[in-house]
This record gives structure tokens, sequence and C-alpha cells, in this order.
């Protein structure tokens, strides 16, 4: 029998437990308890205004488009298996958790919990999804102004950043394989200080849960070192952007649903038809996945962010980037490049898998594959290969959204309410200022 919660938190020495979520607007939030009351916040769960799903990420003013009030409680009910020490706070740990009513059934504006009721609708087709988020990040020192600067001037992969955060990396990795988050690579990307790490691929849940540790861990590591860490998607204008990519497999008795020999680009038919979903809902899903008003900055072609609605062969210029399977048939899957930082992993994931189910069960064909960078091609080219931009906007997205019944169904009316006001909140008041304004709202949020 596996111990207790309150058991373990005593072998780990934690005398203080965070009970966490994600926010619609991707904010991870906590109240925290001691030792001594954990077990009543396992069984209660922890008390929340229902408000708290009505907040933008630039202050807490609940948005009454919303349709929540501070007049309600919500419960969040700690997920044992999610229980992660801290390394970077000793004596501290972290618990993730979904949120409940008062008769203890699932919250409508719970992100963790619709993602539970999307894996549900693919297993009940016999499919399992496993995912990573690949996140890029900045790492950031204060100036003597009272602002912030990239830790270095370095370029991509280049040897001399890693002797740079020589420490800090050493410390982020050992914290986040303590944390149990296997670390697969890091490594220096093209902007200034700027890092990405990947971690194992997990089932949705998982991945979603692992994605929060990350951020949790990254941002510990960096205040222990005297250092910031920004997960923003363009934090600076005037330096490249950061994208936290989703990678993607499907699964079924042990067997991996994307791989076929034959295929030129060892895709087979279920791959295909998940890669036309992607794409006939990019629209709407960029409101999930790239959902900051700063998301739509780094947005650019030429910039390897998958600025078009198109798929190829490791095309990172492609919305879509079809992995070659080089450790053999295990190691097929896919990424979508148009993901970053400010997104809620739960919901982002939600609406990717309800895409893709859609494509399968509407056998949908994404076309030609592209094998080189679409922005290069002509208009009338694009046009006949059926090849659209993705939003220019946070409001472009949430208009498509908004027309989308796949991903408004993922999500179900409350939730959908409650994440598209909260967004076109941010969007209301941030789309006027000047884009070195606008970065500086993100900077420190993600």
């Amino acid at each position: 029998m596996m111990p207790s919660l309150v058991d373990r938190a005593k072998t780990a020495g934690v005398s203080l437990v965070r009970v966490a979520y994600c926010d619609n607007a991707n904010l991870v939030r906590a109240k925290a308890v001691p030792l001594s009351a954990l077990a009543s916040a396992v069984q209660y769960g922890i008390g929340f205004s229902v408000a708290q799903q009505a907040l933008p990420m630039m202050y807490d003013t609940v948005l009454p488009a919303s349709g929540l009030t501070p007049g309600g409680e919500t419960w969040l009910v700690p997920d044992p298996s999610t229980f992660t020490p801290l390394p970077y706070s000793p004596g501290t740990a972290i618990v993730l958790g979904d949120f409940q009513t008062e008769d203890d059934q699932p919250w409508e504006h719970c992100p963790r919990s619709c993602l539970k009721r999307v894996v549900a609708q693919a297993a009940a087709e016999g499919i399992e999804v496993r995912a990573a988020f690949e996140p890029e990040f900045y790492l950031l020192r204060q100036t003597a102004a009272g602002g912030f600067e990239p830790v270095d001037q370095t370029n991509f992969a280049a040897t001399s950043a890693f002797d740079l955060s020589n420490a800090v990396l050493l410390d982020l990795v050992e914290t986040l394989t303590a944390m149990g988050l296997e670390v697969g690579m890091i490594h220096p990307e093209s902007g200034p200080g700027q890092f990405e790490v990947s971690i194992h691929h997990a089932k949705p849940i998982g991945a979603a849960d692992r994605h929060v540790l990350l951020r949790e861990g990254v941002r510990g590591v960096a205040i222990r070192h005297g250092l910031a860490a920004s997960f923003a998607a363009k934090p600076f204008p005037e330096r490249l952007g950061s994208g936290c990519h989703l990678h993607l497999s499907l699964w079924t008795n042990g067997r991996n649903l994307l791989y076929d020999g034959s295929d030129p680009l060892r895709l087979t038919a279920t791959g295909y038809a998940w890669i036309g979903g992607l794409l006939e809902h990019l629209q709407g899903l960029c409101a999930l996945t790239i959902p900051s008003v700063n998301s739509y900055q780094r947005l650019r072609p030429h910039y390897w962010a998958g600025a078009y609605a198109c798929y190829g062969r490791n095309n990172r210029e492609a919305a879509v980037r079809v992995i070659t399977p080089r450790r053999g048939p295990e190691s097929m899957n896919m990424e979508l490049k148009t993901v970053d930082g400010s997104a809620n992993p739960y919901l982002a994931l939600a609406g990717v898998i309800a895409a893709g189910l859609d494509g399968l069960r509407r056998h949908l064909h994404p076309g030609e594959p592209i094998d080189s960078d679409p922005g290069l091609l002509s208009d009338a080219d694009r046009t006949r290969r059926h090849i659209t931009p993705v939003p220019g906007t946070l409001e472009t997205a949430l208009d498509a959204l908004a027309r989308d019944t796949v991903l408004l169904d993922a999500l179900g009316v409350p939730l959908a309410r409650s994440y598209m006001a909260v967004r076109r909140g941010e969007w209301d008041a941030l789309k006027d200022l000047p884009p070195a304004e606008q970065a500086l709202q993100h900077l420190l949020k993600y």
C-alpha cells in the first residue's frame, strides 16, 4: 500500500505543502498548509473563490464577462500522485489538484478536469496520447536601473553560454531530476541568455503536470542564484521569442499509431488525419496554445515559430513538424510549434487532442507536406496549396475559437466563457500599448 500523503511529507522532511493549480491566464497559484493541516486538505480540499478563474494575468480584478463573481466557493483537492518536494525551497513541497464542487463533482471551470474529459474521449476510441512540452526561457539578471537583461550575449548552442551559466544549469538539472522530471537535454537557444530544456514524455495529465512543475523548478533555481526566469513569448521586442513546442504521439496496446515504414514521411493514415484535424482547427486552437497578447509579437515568418498552417517532415517553419523516427518506430512523433509559455498546458492539450480526434473522425487529410519555408512561397503558391497564416493577433484567434464548435465542446460552455473573458480582458487592456510595454507586462508573469 502506498504511504499516505502525510506520511510521504514527513519522510521527505516537509513542513509546508503548496496546494497549487494553473489558472485560465496560466499563472500558477497556490495556498500552503502546514503538515498538521495536510490530512484535512486531502480529505476536503482547500476553498477558493470561484472568481479565481475570472482573473487576467495583469491584476486580480474579476472580469464580469466570465459569468463568475466573488460569491461562490470551489475546493482544490490535492492529487497525491503529484506530490513533489522542492529542493530550492527546503522543507517545502508542492502538490497539484483538481477543483471540485461542494457535492464532490468536477468544477466546470477546472482546466485539469477539462483535460481529463478529453483524454477519456480519446481512450474510448482506443487512443492513448503521450506528450511532452519543450519550453524555451530567458535567464535574466536585474540591472542597476531596476530592469532586467539576459545573463549573456551568446547565440544558439554557444559553448560559452554553458560556461557562463554553468552553476545555474548544473543546479537546474539536479533539481529537476530530484523533482522526478527526467531531463533529456538542455541547450542555449538563439536569444542571448535563452535556454531550452526537454523532459521525457508522459500521458496527457502527467505531461501537463510535469510542465507546471518544470516551470516552478526553473524559476526556483533562478531565484536561488539571484536571477529571474521568463517563459514569456516575446520578453524583449528586439530579441528572439520563446516557444514551448508540444510533442505528441498516439498509441494503442503498446504500438505507435503514427509509424508506417512504407510511407515517405513514415506516417500512417491515422497520423495524417490527426494532422488534418490540427490544421483544420489551428486558427481557434491558437487561442489556447499561443494565448497572450505578447504571443503574436513572436509569431513571424522565417523565425522557426510555425507562422503558417502547414506541415512537413522535419520542417521547423511549418506549424506541425513530422519528426523522423531515427531511433525506431517508437520514437515517431509530431511537434506543434504554435505553442508558447503563456498557454495553460491542460487547456492547450485538451484543444490539441480534441482537434486531432475530429481529424480522425472525419478522415481529414492535411494535403501535401511542404519541405521548405512557406514564407518564401508566393501568395499564389500558398493559395494553391491551401497554406494560410496563423492569426495575427490574439483577438483574431479568440474570434476563431468562438466559432469552433469542436474546441468549444471540449472546453464546455462555462469554461469556454470564463477562459475567453480572461483572454479578451487581457487583449482589451494591452492591445494599444507599445511593443516594449506589452513585453514588460508579460516578462515576469510567464
